[in-house]
């Protein structure tokens, strides 16, 4: 978003400073508080490995439920969709999600899809990781117009041709996405 014509990103969490993965390998720094950016335009919510050590952080989930209330967009990639799920926002919502956690979202009311990035109203979402370049991307398009969007697609060589075709339990090995259904199983608290 940080390419959107007068557009300011801003990384918040509870308190500033460094915010570590869940392997402690890498830290991204929040420069202000979930209270210092109450109103957001538009919200990112992040996912990835020990998103469920936050489902019932009712501090981030209440500023997420009173970010949406005045926001045009409500996003999330990967494992983040639960988060606004858990916050209520996707109840009755198509939505997508980490296909690992897919089947989470139905637990709290939304209509999980496998599709790779879902819009329905001002919420939009994304499947894994990368499937957050495609839905950076469709933002972009809906806020700064097709062409500024083609630009930063253009500027960021992002033409993805992939060296195997196994980026879907659907087309993946069938050994390799059982392993990691019984090794990597998102559970809820």
């Amino acid at each position: 978003m940080s390419r959107v014509p007068d557009a300011e990103t801003v990384f918040v969490a509870e308190r500033t400073g460094p915010v570590r993965n869940d392997t402690g390998s890498l830290a991204l720094t929040a420069d202000r508080t979930l209270a210092d950016l109450p109103g957001p335009d538009v919200v990112v919510v992040p996912g990835g490995p020990g998103q469920d050590a936050q489902m019932d952080n009712e501090t981030l989930l209440d500023w997420l439920r009173a970010a949406d209330a005045t926001s045009t967009w409500t996003t999330s990639v990967c494992s983040g969709s639960l988060l606004l799920a858990a916050a209520g926002l996707l109840s009755g919502r198509r939505a997508t999600s980490h296909w690992l956690a897919l089947d989470l979202l139905k637990q709290y009311g939304a209509e999980p899809t496998g599709e790779r990035v879902v819009t329905d109203g001002k919420y939009v979402t994304a499947a894994g990781v990368l499937a957050g370049i495609d839905m950076g991307l469709t933002l972009v398009g809906r806020i700064a117009g097709e062409e500024h969007a083609q630009a930063v697609q253009l500027l960021t060589e992002y033409d993805p041709r992939p060296p195997y075709d196994a980026g879907s339990p659907e087309k993946a090995p069938a050994h390799l996405v059982e392993e990691f259904r019984t090794r990597n199983r998102f559970t809820l608290r």
